[in-house]
């Protein structure tokens, strides 16, 4: 995704193994659509890694120094092409958990509302 009109995916590392079975389906991606997610996307660099013996994945990394990994073993090459395109579109920052559903700078003096409350 591109915050401020800046992509802010640097780097999609693409690791496989040449000839395990969990890595068909990547071997089919690279075969496919691989050239085609580089000429769409020329800001980004796409590096392919082979990995002996180890599952496929797909390694993002960001302008903040964030990575992001995920598990592509046994999936197709369409779901392997919707997760790179996931880890593009997303900013790279960490997951943080909200601690209640209603979030405000300004919290109200009054309480927070809620369906028990009489009238």
């Amino acid at each position: 995704m591109a915050l401020r009109g800046v992509w802010q995916l640097q780097k999609l590392l693409v690791n496989y193994c040449d000839w395990g079975g969990s890595s068909r389906g990547i071997r089919a991606f690279m075969e496919t659509y691989l050239s085609a997610l580089k000429e769409k996307n020329p800001q980004l660099e796409v590096v392919t890694e082979l990995v002996r013996g180890q599952h496929p994945n797909l390694k993002g990394i960001y302008k903040n120094h964030n990575e992001r990994v995920v598990c592509v073993r046994n999936l197709p090459p369409e779901d392997i092409l919707l997760q790179a395109t996931r880890l593009r579109n997303s900013l790279g920052r960490k997951v943080v958990k909200l601690r209640t559903r209603h979030v405000t700078k300004r919290p109200s003096v009054q309480g927070t509302w809620t369906t028990e409350m009489k009238m």
